[in-house]
Formats: structure tokens, sequence, C-alpha cells
């Protein structure tokens, strides 16, 4: 809870700050790096880094955090306070890099903002920051003590490697030491640390593609080209025989255990958790009614059209409907239906009173989640994934 002699201090300075938020944090990016190179090596996206994103994910988290603290007062925003704690504790942060990221973030903005940033403002600013910190430190010390092992990073073995579309690929692994194994849930996702082109460690997350509880393996699927160094480099240079590092799994978005129906809703590479949602059910002999909803801009570059195919077959009352941009000229067998272009929730009749999974790019979630509250969905049945940095910009929406 923020403090009552902090919130009208936030509440007069947040403009100030949100205003300058571009341009203190890649000042501050740039003192933590100096500093702290390491953090660059299996910890920080390099790619992430370069393009800009991670600076706009900092800069969304501290403003929109503030801003919840503001005008919600006595509450913290759980939901979105959570699923930053798993993209975290899949990368293995520990409590002192909140510290370290303390120090070189209000150096920079006292740097910029100068005289404006008086020791009442710092005083402020300092409690929002360690209300999020110690949340969200809270949070992962929790996940961490839940897993089977004690270890970060484990060995895997690459078993298989195989296409799954145009320009995605399937990796199927097995454990390569004795590292007690934590069962994943299906919707998780592990992140993959790898050495990229010049020996840097960089790590990616990719959801679970299929057998997600299974502790015997793990199956992923990575497109080539995601904007990162990870995926190219698992394309071009991973093979059959090789060995990765990979977390333990991760994500609070999860099939929930009830009997109501469901809606999976995916666009491109998203199709990855819906696909080991649909695995799980077939598997499992669900006899849930389950609407699968997928867009792709053409039915070859669809991953995982195959099993996703074949496990809306073997559930009794599942369907699928498909949105292409390049349209096919024949039916596709085992949907419902294959229409051309953009996915619209006004094309189809959503079962009552289901729960919602959506994963893709960012604007394809805002869409199809403001026109499945314009429908009446609650808020509270819709749950999404997202990959990248942008997880606040995601919630807020």
């Amino acid at each position: 809870m923020l403090s009552e002699s902090a919130r009208p201090v936030i509440e007069a300075t947040l403009p100030l700050v949100g205003s300058r938020i571009g341009e203190i944090t890649p000042l501050f990016y740039q003192k933590m790096f100096a500093a702290h190179p390491e953090l660059l090596n299996g910890v920080f996206s390099r790619a992430n880094q370069a393009n800009g994103e991670q600076r706009k994910a900092l800069a969304g988290a501290i403003a929109a955090f503030a801003t919840h603290l503001v005008q919600n007062p006595g509450t913290l925003p759980e939901s979105v306070l959570s699923r930053i704690a798993h993209k975290h504790a899949s990368l293995g942060i520990t409590e002192d890099q909140y510290h370290i990221v303390y120090k070189y973030l209000f150096e920079a903005i006292a740097e910029d903002l100068g005289e404006a940033v008086t020791a009442e403002v710092a005083a402020a600013w300092t409690e929002v920051y360690w209300l999020m910190a110690d949340a969200l430190i809270k949070i992962e010390k929790g996940l961490y003590a839940r897993q089977a092992n004690t270890v970060m990073w484990a060995p895997w073995r690459v078993v298989e490697k195989k296409a799954a579309s145009a320009s995605t690929v399937t990796f199927v692994l097995e454990p390569a030491d004795e590292t007690p194994v934590t069962p994943g849930q299906p919707g998780q996702f592990v992140s993959v640390r790898i050495p990229v082109e010049d020996g840097l460690l960089q790590a990616r997350q990719y959801s679970l593609s299929s057998d997600a509880e299974s502790t015997e393996r793990r199956v992923f699927t990575a497109k080539y080209n995601d904007g990162g160094e990870v995926s190219p480099m698992l394309h071009e240079k991973v093979q059959a025989g090789d060995v990765v590092e990979l977390s333990n799994p991760y994500g609070d978005v999860t099939l929930d255990d009830g009997e109501g129906p469901l809606v999976l809703a995916s666009a491109g590479i998203g199709c990855t958790p819906s696909a080991s949602i649909l695995r799980s059910l077939a598997d499992a002999g669900s006899e849930r009614e389950v609407l699968v909803l997928h867009a792709e801009r053409s039915l070859e570059a669809w991953a995982l059209s195959g099993q996703m195919l074949d496990d809306v077959e073997r559930i009794d009352d599942a369907e699928l409907h498909l949105w292409l941009q390049t349209p096919v000229a024949e039916p596709v067998e085992g949907a419902a239906e294959a229409r051309e272009g953009y996915m619209s929730l006004s094309d189809v009749n959503l079962p009552q009173d289901a729960n919602l999974y959506l994963c893709g790019p960012l604007p394809f979630m805002q869409k199809i989640r403001s026109e499945a509250i314009a429908l009446g969905i609650p808020a509270q049945k819709i749950h999404y994934e997202v990959f990248g940095p942008d997880l606040w910009l995601a919630s807020a929406n």
C-alpha cells in the first residue's frame, strides 16, 4: 500500500516522470550494463536492448504500477505481477538484482530530472519501486520453491528436430543428467539458453507445444525469424545430439481443471500453447466443449497444423475455425471453416460461460480481448500469454 505521504507526491509527479521515462530508461541501462556487463550474459535479452523493447517494458511497468497505486489505493495488480514474476523466474532473476536495478535506475532519474528530484520526490518513487520489487521477489521465491530441483539451468539433449511448418521447427529433448524434473502444465513455457554467434549466452522463452506434463521430455516449437538471436541459432546450429540449457517450466496461463467450455484463440506461432492444451485434453479423453480459433498467413505457415487437427478430431466436442490471409481453394480437412482475412469473434458462435485463452501478437490479443468483452465474456475469464517485454502494456488493454 502506498503511504499517505507518498501518494500525493506520486500523483503530482507522475506526468513528469511518465513524460521523461523514455529518456530515463536508456540512461539507466547504459549505467547498469557499464557496471554489470555480466547481466547481458544470459539474463537480459540483447535483441530487446537493441530494438528498444526492453526499455519500453521497464517504462511501462514503472508508470503503470505507479498509476495503479494512485488509482487503486490499498491494492496491487496481482495478475500482472504474477505474469512478470513467472517470466523473471524463467530467467533466474534473484533478489540482489533488484538492488542493482534500483541503484542505477534512480541514478538515471536524478541525472535526467535534476532539481525536480527533491528528497521528498526521491523517497516517494523509492517507495513505489520497492512496493513493486518486494511483491515480485515474494512471488518469485514461491515459484522457485515449488520446483523439483534448485538448479536454474539444467542440461537437456536434443533427440529430435523436425519441421513444423515452412518457418518453424519442433525440438524434442530429454534430460542429459540426473537433475530432478518438474512436470509442466499445458500452457506453460521454458526458457532455452544457448551461446549465440559471439559466444554470449542468450535466453528465450518457448511454450511447451506437446507433452507438457512429462518428466521425461520437453517439446517446444520455434519460429526462425522472431526478432531474437536464439531462434535462428536453434534453427541453423543446434542438431539432434546437442545439449542445451533449459529452465524449469513457468507461466500462469494454464489449462484450468474445470469442466466448462473452452475457447482457444491464437495467431501465428501463438498456436503453441493452444496445441499443448489441446494435446492434454485429447490424451485425457476430455468431454469438454472446445472451440479452437486460429489465424495464420497461409495454410503452409501454420505450425503444428497436423498435431492440432488430429487432436481436435480426438475430442468429441471440439471444433476448429481458421482465418487465412492467403485463401485456400478447397476446404481444410478437420476444420469447420477456413475464412479469408483476419480473425473476428463476430464470425463465430461462442459457447456460453467459456474460458477464453489468447496467445499471439500483441495487437491481435488486444483486438480479440476487446471483442470478447464486448460480446459479454467477463474479463476474469480471459487468459492471455505475452512473449516479449511488453507485459504491462498487454495487461493494461
